[in-house]
């Protein structure tokens, strides 16, 4: 398993391209500025953005590995793989939770080692802006691996031409995915400066939680990969309206 996390992060490193990194980069931008973090005037949230970007290689390499390997032993022992796609729509809930606490847990220690650094003594508008920041952190670069795929997997232009906006799936969902990650990130980044860190850090959980139950219900028919998408989009544009609802009614308080 060790072999496998390193050679994952071999192959993490060794993709990008610049057209994957540039895309990354310009989605990261255009969420972060809707949250208008304060990068010249507390220049420490610099370090939380490249905090989160580090976390994110490690994040994904434990999930997808020991994490992953541990809870399907687990659920082999005590279901048949029978019973287990029967109740994927309900098994499938618990371990992705896991998975979501993990990846919030990684993204939330920038934002918590910046919070230390100010005496555990930090303003909620700031907390959500250091979280923003370390979720943009993360989604950039998850977001360039995963485009970085794309790219090298063959897709042209030619694709679009040929199978329409459905070529272009990724590459939207990979913008709307760091939409939630920053959103996320930012809910649990304003819980733990308002005195509410483990209760928003399990709310946070839910960004990983609920777009990729998508694939669940695509996977049982129950939705289309369009519609998985829109939906994708929506909780994303959802979760940014309420972050920024409590940043604003902060702001009038």
């Amino acid at each position: 398993m060790i072999q496998q996390m390193l050679a994952f992060f071999v192959y993490f490193f060794s993709s990008p391209s610049i057209m994957s990194v540039g895309l990354a980069v310009v989605f990261g931008a255009i969420w972060l500025a809707c949250y208008r973090p304060p990068l010249i005037a507390k220049p420490w949230l610099w370090a939380v953005l490249a905090g989160g970007a580090i976390a994110a290689p490690i994040a994904i390499a434990i999930t997808f590995f020991p994490l992953r390997f541990g809870v399907s032993w687990v659920y082999s022992s005590l279901w048949s793989q029978e019973t287990l796609t029967q109740w994927a729509l309900l098994a499938s809930i618990p371990s992705m939770y896991l998975f979501g606490l993990v990846r919030e847990g990684f993204k939330l220690l920038p934002v918590v080692g910046y919070w230390w650094r100010m005496d555990r003594k930090m303003e909620p508008k700031l907390g959500l802006a250091a979280g923003a920041v370390s979720g943009a952190g993360f989604g950039i670069l998850e977001a360039q691996w995963t485009l970085s795929y794309i790219l090298s997997s063959g897709w042209s232009w030619e694709k679009v031409q040929i199978e329409g906006l459905v070529a272009l799936a990724g590459f939207w969902e990979s913008f709307f995915v760091i939409g939630i990650n920053v959103a996320s990130c930012a809910l649990a980044g304003w819980g733990l400066a308002r005195g509410w860190g483990w209760q928003c850090y399990l709310l946070a959980a839910l960004g990983y939680l609920l777009p990729n139950y998508t694939y669940v219900l695509i996977s049982k028919g129950l939705i289309t990969g369009v519609q998985a998408e829109f939906i994708i989009a929506a909780l994303a544009l959802a979760a940014t309206g309420v972050v920024l609802w409590l940043r604003e009614r902060k702001s009038e308080a």
